[in-house]
């Protein structure tokens, strides 16, 4: 059996204990605080770089959108924060490619997973340790982050389709023409006639005299 202690050895025990709770207390209390004086000390205040604060997009050195608008990054995204509109458009060699029009960012639904800057494989997108989006209206929340084509963009790009259609016209004329000269000549060339083949002749049968 476990020996028990007096009424003044459970007391001591328990003095014992008290006195070392005060000293770690004592302790912590001298330690110099670390504590951040927000929002008094925004200036001088030390975010960590890996902090997820909100989601922002990149652009290459001509300020351009670095999306591609290939929406890796909305179908990704498991609570369907991000929406991507865009559009085809010609480019001035005459191809066709997808123009970023709307890049739609709900922060109030995301949940910093990052798995959208993780999918995205242009660099386009990033997170950022700006915390401060605090607000009474839910709708200031959705951001739109993208550049939005300019009204004269739009017009080159309309112009360099209309220019790319009347080269695949005339293309196309000048096939169908060449196509109709083939023909004709072909038409035209007298045909050769066929040699007439001669029926084999039949073996005659020779006969013994006995």
């Amino acid at each position: 059996m476990a020996n028990k202690k007096s009424y003044f050895g459970a007391a001591l025990d328990g003095l014992k204990t008290l006195l070392t709770g005060m000293d770690i207390t004592m302790g912590e209390y001298a330690t110099p605080k670390v504590s951040e004086q927000y929002p008094e000390n925004r200036k001088t205040e030390h975010i960590a770089a890996r902090h997820r604060g909100t989601l922002v997009m990149l652009h290459d050195e001509n300020g351009k959108n670095k999306c591609t608008a290939c929406t890796l990054c909305e179908k990704t995204c498991p609570n369907g924060t991000i929406k991507i509109t865009s559009t085809m458009v010609t480019t001035a060699d005459g191809k066709k490619k997808k123009l970023l029009q709307d890049y739609q960012y709900d922060l109030g639904d995301c949940m910093f997973c990052q798995l959208c800057v993780n999918a995205c494989n242009f660099g386009a997108i990033e997170f950022v340790n700006d915390f401060e989006n605090a607000t009474f209206d839910r709708n200031a929340l959705v951001q739109h982050l993208n550049i939005a084509p300019t009204a004269e963009e739009m017009a080159q790009y309309e112009e360099n389709a209309k220019v790319a259609a009347e080269k695949a016209a005339e293309a196309a004329k000048a096939k169908a023409e060449a196509d109709a000269k083939v023909a004709a000549e072909a038409a035209a060339a007298p045909k050769a006639e066929a040699p007439i083949a001669e029926a084999p002749k039949a073996e005659g049968t020779k006969t013994e005299e006995a």
